[in-house]
C-alpha cells in the first residue's frame, strides 16, 4: 500500500507555483468533445482526474494529445458509446458528460458518477434542467439514460447555486434550439473559464460569473484554445500551509480575487502576509487570533478549503468554529486530527475547536481529497513522523504535490507499506 510519510516540525521556505484549476479543468475536458473540430486546453493539472477523463473520451472514439501542460482533443470522429461504472465511478466530473453527449448527440448512457465521499450530492437539478430543454431521463441499476428528439431552449431555475447542475445545463444547452436561461446559475470563476472555452468555439454565452447566463444556441463548433485558471483552492491550502510553518514562503500564480474570502480572514486573525502581483508571501506567526468560518457558495468562504483550514485552527489561542453548509460529510479529518492531539468536537454540522494544540504525528487515512490535503497539512506541522494512507484522494486534485513541497524544505515523500 502507498502511503505519503511526513517527519513534519519543519519551517518552509521557497516557492510553490499553483497550477491549473482541477475543478475547471474536469468541466473543460468533457466540454472539448462538444466541438466540432480540434481544441487545445494550456496549463492541465497533471492529476489523477485528469487521466480519468482523457479515458473516457478515448472510449468515445476521441484522439487526445498529451504535451506536458497542454491537451489536445479531437472529437472529429466521436462514437457515442456507454460510460460504464468503471470509469464513471473514478471521479465526480464524468457526469459532465451527460450535458456534453446530451448536446452532441441528444443521447446519453452512463452510470451514475464516483469521487469523494462527502455525504449526499444528488444530481437531481441537472437531471430536471435537461427535462426543461426537452430531454426524458431514465434510471435502471445505476445507469442513467438520457434522450431527446431535441433540445430547446428554456427558462432555468436552480432551487440552490449548484456548479456541477449550472455547468452541465451550460453545456447541454450551447447547441439547443433557441434561448436557454439558467437563474440562481452558481457564480465560481471556473463556471466562467468554461463559458470562456466555449464562446472561444463560437458558442453564445452571457452572463457567466453572475446569477443569470443566457445561452443562445449553435449549430457548429469551431477550433478553439483556453488556459486553464489557476487553482484556487490549492492556492487556498498552501496558504494556510504558510500560516502554519512558513517562513517567507511564497505562492504564486495565483488570482488573488478568487480566494477573497480566505484572505480576508487570514488578515483578520494576525497572518503576516505580503501581496506582490501575481503572488502572496506568509510568515508564521505566534498567538493567532481564533476565528469563525462558514462554508457558503462562491464567493463566500469554499466548502473545499473548509478541511484545510480546520488544522489553522487549532494553532489559533481560544475557541474557534467550523461550520459546513454545503456537504453532510466534511469532517473526515476530525478523528485523525484529535487522534494527532487537537482538540476538536462536532455537534450537528459544527466544528468546535480549542486551541492551541500541539500536535503529533501519527498513522493516518485521508477519507476523501481535502481531508487528505488538511492531514498532509497537520503532518508537516506535527512532531515526529506521519503517514498518511489512502493517498489516491490527495493525488486526485493536487498536481505534484510532494514534490513541490519538497522544494520548499519538506521531507515528504511516498512510501510502500
Amino acid at each position: 500500500m502507498q502511503k505519503i510519510q511526513i517527519n513534519g516540525g519543519k519551517e518552509l521556505t521557497g516557492t510553490i507555483k499553483i497550477s491549473g484549476a482541477k475543478n475547471s479543468a474536469v468541466a473543460l475536458i468533457p466540454a472539448s468533445i462538444l466541438c466540432d473540430e480540434e481544441s487545445t486546453i494550456y496549463n492541465v493539472p497533471e492529476i489523477t482526474d485528469r487521466d480519468a477523463l482523457i479515458e473516457i473520451i478515448e472510449l468515445l472514439n476521441g484522439k487526445v494529445e498529451k504535451e506536458k501542460d497542454k491537451l489536445t482533443i479531437n472529437s472529429k470522429n466521436l462514437k457515442n458509446t456507454i460510460i460504464k461504472e468503471e470509469l464513471s465511478s473514478k471521479l465526480r466530473a464524468s457526469y459532465y458528460f451527460m450535458g456534453t453527449l446530451l448536446g452532441k448527440f441528444k443521447h446519453v448512457e452512463i452510470y451514475l458518477p464516483g469521487g469523494c465521499n462527502i455525504g449526499a450530492r444528488k444530481i437531481d437539478y441537472h437531471l430536471k434542467g435537461f427535462e426543461a430543454l426537452g430531454a426524458k431521463v431514465t434510471e435502471e441499476n445505476g445507469k442513467i439514460t438520457i434522450h431527446a428528439e431535441e433540445l430547446k431552449g428554456a427558462k432555468i431555475y436552480l432551487d440552490f447555486a449548484s456548479v456541477g447542475a449550472t455547468i452541465n445545463i451550460l453545456l447541454a444547452s450551447v447547441k439547443a434550439k433557441g434561448k436557454t436561461i439558467i437563474q440562481n446559475a452558481a457564480k465560481e470563476p471556473e463556471i466562467v473559464n468554461l463559458a470562456t472555452y466555449l464562446n472561444n468555439m463560437g458558442a453564445k454565452v452571457k452572463g457567466a460569473g453572475t446569477s443569470r447566463i443566457e445561452i443562445e444556441g449553435v449549430d457548429y463548433l469551431h477550433k478553439a484554445i483556453i488556459d486553464v485558471i489557476p487553482d484556487r483552492i490549492e492556492a487556498g491550502t498552501y496558504i494556510i500551509l504558510g500560516a502554519l510553518v512558513g517562513k517567507n514562503l511564497i505562492i504564486e500564480n495565483i488570482i488573488k480575487e478568487h480566494i477573497s474570502s480566505l484572505l480576508s480572514k487570514l488578515t483578520e486573525i494576525g497572518v503576516d502576509l505580503k501581496y506582490e502581483k501575481n503572488k502572496i508571501i506568509i510568515n508564521k506567526k505566534e498567538n493567532l487570533k481564533p476565528f469563525n468560518v462558514t462554508t457558503q457558495i462562491y464567493p463566500g468562504f469554499p466548502t473545499d478549503l473548509a478541511q484545510p483550514i480546520s488544522v489553522l485552527m487549532t494553532q489559533c489561542v481560544g475557541l474557534s468554529v467550523l461550520e459546513e453548509t454545503i456537504y453532510a460529510n466534511r469532517m473526515g479529518q476530525v478523528p485523525y486530527l484529535n487522534q494527532m492531539g487537537a482538540n476538536i468536537k462536532v455537534e450537528n454540522q459544527k466544528a468546535y475547536i480549542n486551541g492551541k494544540t500541539t500536535l503529533c504525528g501519527c498513522d493516518v487515512e485521508a477519507s476523501d481529497l481535502r481531508a487528505g490535503a488538511s492531514l498532509v497539512l497537520a503532518g508537516l506541522l506535527a512532531n515526529k513522523i506521519t503517514k498518511i494512507s489512502k493517498i489516491d484522494h490527495i493525488l486526485r486534485g493536487y498536481e505534484h504535490i510532494i514534490e513541490k513541497l519538497e522544494m520548499v524544505g519538506a521531507d515528504i515523500k511516498i512510501i510502500n507499506e
